[in-house]
């Protein structure tokens, strides 16, 4: 057995708890099990135990509790954002889903998440051009896309004059325009003011509508999920009085770790390993980039959704028959349904995208998120500042 890999006995001991108690917890998401030597018993990765443990541990005490609260665990702060249920995220009470469905565009949810009222803040002009201080690399394809558009946003908050004012409206105009200026540089291309979608899909695939459908509705489904790691690094910076540029600097810094936006990458590079690679990599104790969520124990809404758009529109092709193969297969070896960043790879898969283009769907999407907690915790005026139990050495 491999030596990270312990026993359904050795996993009760450090839990403190019995064998059903156990498997409640494999069925509610809270541990992954994995087959035995025997291939009749399970198995478990002890660092998942041990972290478990130490969250129960931490639940006893008010202190200890707030030292985990950071890893998904207690509330840290509060939001009239968006809320995170079973069936999928909620927009200010407004099911994702059915946003999704209902034909609703990533600037749609953008002004809902923004508390926009009556208010339109995507009808203040826009430059169709890009300032001198940036023109130069913008529209380089060449440079990754992330990159690019991290290298731009601090030059082109200098041109925005009224970056600080605490005007409601005049946020909202900024952040309608940060929009439109991180898509277009995720693109490399030209600001326009187009829908967010009908930009990425005119890019990548022109006069294909049904693409276009599917951008829509990725983009939408992505937008927004509560304090994940890149919103609350954009909350973070917010909270000092930084201007909405450096929000989102903030956002795609956090967004090009492997662990969050890179998830996307790892997930297609399994979806090309194929189905043959699943049973190998869950054997060893390795992860399944794409399946799984802590949040979503019973499978992502997320994905359910986007995955049932990409089966109308591709329901008889032998790649889409690939992909059903290895969501399967996935699901008997470790009982875990694809999750949002699969569904992402999956859709650049089925149209011969290139990998970093589920990253540009993810980030063009989310960045309405990171803004709506920016401008709700400037709002607040209140610094984010929390402090840490030190278990060095003693003075």
């Amino acid at each position: 057995m491999d030596h990270d890999l312990i026993s359904a006995t050795e996993a009760c001991r450090l839990l403190g708890i019995s064998s059903a108690t156990l498997y409640a917890y494999v069925s509610r998401g809270l541990l992954q099990s994995r087959p035995g030597p025997d291939h009749r018993s399970r198995c478990y990765r002890r660092q998942e135990v041990e972290r478990l443990a130490q969250k129960r541990r931490a639940g006893r005490g008010a202190a200890r509790g707030a030292a985990q609260s950071l890893d998904r665990g207690l509330p840290v702060l509060e939001t009239q954002i968006s809320l995170i249920q079973p069936d999928g995220p909620y927009y200010r009470g407004l099911s994702a889903i059915a946003a999704a469905r209902g034909g609703a565009t990533l600037e749609d949810v953008a002004r809902r998440l923004w508390d926009c009222g009556s208010d339109d803040p995507f009808t203040a002009p826009l430059a169709l051009h890009w300032p001198a201080s940036v023109a130069g690399f913008a529209g380089d394809t060449t440079l990754p896309a992330l990159e690019r558009t991290l290298a731009a946003m601090p030059l082109l908050g200098l041109e925005v004059r009224h970056s600080f004012s605490l005007a409601a409206s005049v946020r909202r105009e900024i952040a309608a325009l940060l929009l439109r200026q991180n898509a277009a540089l995720l693109l490399g291309r030209p600001p326009s003011t187009a829908p967010v979608h009908r930009q990425i899909a005119e890019a990548w695939l022109p006069g294909n509508d049904e693409f276009s459908e599917l951008v829509r509705a990725s983009l939408v489904l992505c937008a927004e999920h509560e304090l994940n790691v890149s919103a609350f690094a954009a909350r973070v910076v917010a909270s000092t009085g930084a201007h909405l540029h450096a929000t989102v600097c903030s956002g795609l810094a956090a967004l090009s770790g492997p662990r969050h936006g890179g998830a996307t990458v790892r997930a297609h590079a399994l979806i090309a390993a194929g189905s043959d690679e699943i049973a190998a990599r869950w054997q060893r104790g390795d992860d399944l980039p794409g399946f799984g969520h802590v949040l979503y124990p019973d499978g992502d809404p997320r994905a359910a959704e986007l995955l049932a758009m990409l089966r109308r529109q591709h329901g008889h092709s032998a790649a889409l028959g690939e992909l059903d193969e290895l969501i399967a297969r996935a699901g008997t070896v470790s009982g875990l349904h694809p999750n949002l960043d699969f569904s992402l790879a999956a859709l650049c898969r089925l149209h011969a995208l290139p990998v970093t283009s589920a990253t540009v769907i993810f980030a063009s999407g989310r960045l309405a998120g990171w803004l709506a907690h920016a401008l709700e915790q400037q709002a607040q005026d209140r610094l984010i500042r929390p402090r840490a139990q030190y278990t060095g050495l003693r003075p």
